[in-house]
């Protein structure tokens, strides 16, 4: 992450299932596999640099090291991340790197599948009853759910805003 874009983040739903630093170049360990043709999301919490949050500085530092400082001036790059990985072809023993670097668009032009899958992950913070949770609501998951219905051939898009919709439902009872 880019120390003059991003001040804190956190892997969403994958917190105590993390590749140590050490392994990521080891060809013997995995971090989990894919098979051509398909494709993964992984959704991180960002919070901008500069930007006031109760989380931010929660945690006490450590008492056998020294925090470093980070320079967070301007580096001129809008860049907010670089996404590492490596991949191995099917006929391969040896693994290649690639390096993608990440901009933030706002939002903007974020494909329908990308929009379900964030209804998705915001649901299980709901169900988890996460610190993390913010402004999150039932309402939210099923609007951003539905402006992902457009590649749900075997219906179980449609599914899960009845699951969600079913959860709003159990929340209401359990309240009164």
């Amino acid at each position: 992450f880019n120390p003059s874009q991003v001040q804190a983040y956190r892997l969403v739903g994958y917190e105590s299932r993390l590749l140590k630093d050490e392994d990521f170049n080891n060809d013997a360990k995995d971090a989990g596999d894919m098979g051509a043709g398909h494709t993964v999301t992984a959704f991180y919490e960002v919070i901008p640099t500069g930007v006031k949050n109760e989380y931010v500085g929660k945690i006490d530092d450590l008492k056998y090291q020294k925090k470093e400082k980070v320079s967070v001036k301007p580096t001129g790059s809008n860049e907010l991340l670089t996404v590492k990985l490596r991949y191995k072809a099917s006929d391969k023993d040896v693994s290649k790197k690639m390096e993608l670097p990440f901009v933030d668009n706002k939002g903007n032009n974020v494909s329908s599948d990308f929009r379900f899958a964030s209804a998705v992950a915001m649901f299980g913070q709901l169900l988890r009853e996460s610190d993390f949770k913010g402004n999150a609501s039932y309402d939210k998951v099923i609007d951003l759910a539905k402006q992902g219905l457009n590649n749900d051939d075997k219906g179980y898009r449609r599914e899960f805003i009845r699951l969600v919709e079913a959860a709003k439902g159990l929340e209401r009872t359990n309240k009164n």
